[in-house]
């Protein structure tokens, strides 16, 4: 059994216990298939990876504790689970909410558990500024999807190149215009992160990384065009 469906599995039972172990291995390999699509480049399965480890790591920093980290894991299962770079705006993870909605129902999921990962993918849209009300599960999940802004030089550059790369089909410069906007948005937030440990430790190099990557999307000659 491929290791990501072996944590897919254990974190489902820990928050379902009841759950049938064949159809949780059978939901896990249908959405790990999901994060292989051709399509994709970035919204591949290290960038689920790097989303567990950017839980962990908030987890051992006292942000969040076992139980929210396994459900915030279950829903970066699914926060890109429905990935068409040509979708409309919001469609992708609205797609991904229903999806999440039906599976976890049918693994005995609670209530309350599957509105939160609705809720959470749903958050992904946007990621949008201001403090979060809805506690700590949210503040990490948050953080953890934009832990990228704050990789090391050539994992950032990876990442852009990525992004880039799903986007293929958007010319030149329309690809730098929308890109720098979205980039600028981040960039002009009086933070970035909403846990503390991801502010202190995660936003210096993430500002920097921004920087970067603005400076380059004004260049003239990117994309040759």
């Amino acid at each position: 059994m491929p290791a990501l469906i072996t944590w897919w599995t254990q974190d489902v039972v820990h928050l379902a216990p009841h759950s049938f172990e064949d159809a949780v291995v059978a939901a896990g390999s249908d959405l790990l298939a999901r994060w292989n699509e051709p399509q994709r480049r970035y919204h591949r399965t290290t960038h689920l990876v790097e989303m567990f480890w950017a839980l962990e790591e908030l987890e051992d920093a006292g942000e969040i504790d076992v139980d929210s980290a396994a459900l915030a894991r279950v829903a970066a299962w699914f926060h890109d689970a429905v990935y068409d770079p040509g979708a409309g705006a919001g469609a992708n993870e609205a797609d991904s909410a229903l999806l999440a909605g039906t599976v976890l129902r049918e693994l005995e999921l609670d209530d309350d558990q599957i509105a939160t990962v609705v809720r959470l993918v749903l958050m992904t849209v946007d990621h949008a500024d201001g403090e979060c009300d809805d506690g700590p599960i949210d503040r990490a999940f948050h953080d953890a999807d934009l832990w990228i802004l704050s990789a090391d030089d050539e994992r950032f550059d990876d990442y852009c190149s990525d992004v880039r790369a799903e986007y293929a089909a958007v010319p030149g410069a329309a690809y730098r215009a929308a890109r720098a906007q979205i980039l600028r948005g981040f960039a002009a937030r009086e933070q970035l992160y909403r846990t503390d440990y991801a502010r202190s430790q995660w936003e210096p190099r993430a500002r920097a990384n921004l920087d970067r990557e603005l400076d380059r999307l004004a260049a003239p000659d990117i994309d040759g065009a």
